[in-house]
């Protein structure tokens, strides 16, 4: 029903343009022959008769209406090709993607005269559509992993909550279901905190409030954050920080990637091991390296490490959501910053973090 609807219209825009081209053509056609005559019967002195006039007429007549069609016919076929038939599969592609088909591209039209404005408009949706897949594919991602870190301890806590209740149980062994239970909701709320973090980071426009600070104080700071963690398993530390590095940017969001940085650094360097902090000024940049002698990544995982929910070593899997280092990685592009990362397999790992200083902070 809806091509009937559409068809009358099209009808009758037709025989609109085959109107104007008629009466085009006639206009231009009579003028013409009447000029013609004219300058016949003037040169020629031919005198013109009645039954001549209706010949010429009748046959200026069957030209222009003959001339109008092919022009009509021309006209439809150069707008079909042209712009009728890109815009419909403009049309039909963006009707896929309202649908949620990610994966329709458009193929490029066929030009006259240098004109490439439909194909400028095919190349811009089609990479439209292929941002829009990638994006879709994260959030499916996303929403699995999500799911599947959600689950994780809150299969623990129902499993070690239901052992809980069994009578007669040892107070050693309740302790141990407590603790237990206690470090998988502390997971629990740990993944909860990032993903928020990461969501407000990733969805909203922030503007870093800037302000000049010693960089070397907030790392000594953060670190000491976690003392007991490598007086537990016993890591050297290592510190060369150079004294008066001031920086000029947000305060509370490198707060977030030092915390971020120390915390795997710990966990990935096993008893014994040791972790390095130095911070040295280079020109117009405040450089901060933190290494470790951990287990180390592949390239193949570096390539990865900032994406969200990825886990190169799964056997820390338990200590961590995969968050992390994808909270860093945006953070260091609120703050105009970079961030790189350097390891080996079984040697450990070196990030690499770069901060304007106060004099060129500015901005």
């Amino acid at each position: 029903m809806s091509r009937k609807q559409s068809g009358a219209p099209r009808w009758l825009g037709t025989l609109w343009q085959y109107l104007v081209f008629f009466l085009l053509i006639a206009f231009v056609v009579t003028c013409c022959m009447l000029l013609f005559l004219e300058i016949l019967q003037a040169n020629m002195e031919m005198p013109l008769t009645q039954e001549m006039i209706e010949t010429a007429a009748r046959l200026t007549f069957g030209n222009v209406v003959l001339i109008s069609f092919l022009c009509t016919v021309i006209d439809s076929a150069r707008r079909w090709f042209l712009v009728t038939r890109p815009v419909q599969r403009i049309a039909d592609a963006a009707e896929k993607i309202m649908r949620g088909d990610f994966s329709v591209r458009i193929r490029p039209v066929l030009t006259m005269g240098g004109q490439d404005g439909f194909n400028t408009i095919i190349h811009a949706f089609n990479r439209m559509a292929e941002e829009l897949s990638g994006i879709e594919t994260l959030r499916t991602d996303f929403i699995s992993n999500v799911s599947h870190e959600l689950k994780t301890p809150l299969a623990i806590i129902q499993n070690y909550g239901t052992m809980l209740q069994q009578p007669g149980l040892a107070e050693e062994q309740r302790r141990e279901y407590a603790r237990t239970i206690t470090d998988a909701s502390r997971r629990l709320a740990d993944l909860i905190t990032n993903i928020l973090k990461l969501n407000k980071l990733e969805n909203q426009q922030i503007y870093p409030e800037k302000e000049a600070f010693d960089l070397g104080e907030q790392l000594c700071e953060c670190l000491l954050g976690f003392e007991d963690i490598w007086e537990e398993k016993n890591i050297e530390l290592c510190t060369d920080i150079a004294e008066d590095v001031i920086v000029k940017s947000d305060r509370s969001l490198l707060s977030l990637v030092w915390n971020n940085l120390f915390s795997n650094a710990l966990k990935f360097t096993a008893a014994g091991g040791r972790v390095s902090v130095s911070l040295r000024a280079d020109g117009a940049l405040a450089v901060v390296q933190i290494s470790d002698t951990g287990c180390g990544i592949s390239p193949d995982v570096g390539a990865h490490i900032f994406e969200k929910f990825y886990q190169g070593d799964t056997s820390h899997a338990a200590q961590g959501n995969g968050l992390g280092l994808a909270l860093v990685k945006r953070v260091m592009d609120i703050v105009d910053g970079g961030i790189s990362v350097s390891s080996e397999v079984g040697r450990g790992s070196i990030f690499t973090v770069t901060v304007r200083s106060a004099e060129n902070g500015a901005g």
